[in-house]
């Protein structure tokens, strides 16, 4: 697996707080997909949309990850956001957790756009997509 924490335009500062580790002092697992649900809308907020009600709306539709390593308590980590494809409804978030260069986690999350107020789905807006491709170093693919 090639995730380098030079990949991501976007990385998000949190240090591990002791409610989110187990009785080892390790994250607990489902933590990460927490961890990637507030950096994906502090990415948003990146993307220049400061206020929830102003963003797309998305639902998930798809989240994994791979664990490659711990993170501990009071550890300071970064949680990476990279959106990686661009469909016409859906795009596909790359996800990492570092510890300075040392990759914690990767992930993938995919998103499907809906019209707001509503679960029907509906085109990526062409505006949201170019903010992506300007704002991400890596390109998404299409």
């Amino acid at each position: 697996m090639m995730i380098a924490r030079a990949d991501f335009a976007f990385l998000h500062p949190l240090r591990v707080r002791w409610n989110e580790c187990d009785a080892q002092g390790i994250v607990f697992n489902a933590n990460y997909f927490l961890y990637y649900d507030i950096a994906v809308w502090e990415w948003t907020r990146a993307l220049g949309f400061p206020r929830y009600q102003e963003a797309p709306e998305f639902v998930t539709a798809h989240a994994e990850c791979d664990f490659l390593g711990s993170a501990l308590f009071d550890d300071e980590i970064e949680i990476g956001m990279r959106c990686a494809r661009l469909g016409s409804k859906s795009m596909e978030m790359a996800t990492a957790v570092f510890r300075g260069e040392t990759l914690l986690n990767a992930g993938r999350l995919i998103y499907v756009h809906v019209r707001q107020g509503t679960k029907e789905s509906t085109p990526l807006p062409d505006s949201f997509k170019a903010r992506i491709r300007a704002f991400e170093k890596v390109a998404p693919t299409s």
